[in-house]
C-alpha cells in the first residue's frame, strides 16, 4: 500500500508548473527595466506643463499684477516705528518700517530660514527672528547675523495723497 505522502502530485519533468511559460519573458529584469523607464519617460512628459508654469514665475517672464492695497495714512506712523499688514494675500504677513521721513521699507516677515515670524527692534534699529536668533539690515532685507542666507521678499511701496500703499511683490534675486 502507498502512502498518501509519497505522491508526486506533478510529474517530474515538470517541475516549473506555477510558471506560465508563455508570459514568463513579462517577469524577467530587461521587461521591468523596461517598464521602468516608460513610466518615468510618462511621468516627465506629464510634468513638462507644471515645469513651464514654474520656470516662468521663477525667471520673472510673466508681468504678475498686485493689487494696489492702502497700509496706512503717513501721520499715522512716527519715524522708527512699524506697522504690520497682510499681503499680497491675507496668509501673507508684512512689516512696514518708517526709516525715516520720506524713507519707508516694507518686508514679508517670514524669516528666510525656517519660515519664523520676523519683529521690528526699534531700538535696535534691525528685524529680528527671534526663533534661531537670525537678524537682517531694515534698509535692504539682507540677512547680517544667524542662519538666514537669504533677504527677505520685498514689498514695493507707493507713498501718494498722504498715504502708503502696497504694490508689489519684488522677485526673489539669487
Amino acid at each position: 500500500m502507498k502512502d498518501h505522502n509519497d505522491q508526486r502530485p506533478f510529474s517530474e519533468d515538470n517541475y516549473t508548473h506555477n510558471i506560465n511559460r508563455n508570459q514568463e519573458r513579462m517577469l524577467d529584469r530587461r521587461g521591468f527595466m523596461k517598464t521602468l523607464v516608460g513610466a518615468a519617460g510618462v511621468f516627465a512628459v506629464a510634468s513638462l506643463p507644471w515645469g513651464a508654469v514654474a520656470a516662468k514665475e521663477l525667471m520673472g517672464l510673466s508681468d504678475k499684477e498686485y493689487p494696489h492695497q492702502k497700509i496706512v495714512n503717513v501721520k499715522d506712523i512716527l519715524v522708527g516705528d512699524s506697522v504690520k499688514f497682510a499681503y499680497p494675500s491675507e496668509h501673507d504677513s508684512a512689516l512696514l518700517i518708517r526709516l525715516s521721513e520720506t524713507n519707508y521699507v516694507a518686508y514679508q516677515n517670514a524669516c528666510t530660514h525656517l519660515r519664523c515670524p520676523v519683529f521690528w527692534e526699534k531700538e535696535e534699529k534691525e528685524m529680528i527672528c527671534p526663533c534661531h536668533h537670525g537678524k537682517f539690515d531694515a534698509a535692504t532685507g539682507a540677512p547680517t547675523a544667524g542662519p538666514p542666507k537669504r533677504p527677505l521678499p520685498e514689498v514695493k511701496l507707493s507713498v501718494r495723497g498722504g498715504s502708503v500703499y502696497a504694490v508689489g511683490v519684488k522677485r526673489y534675486e539669487a
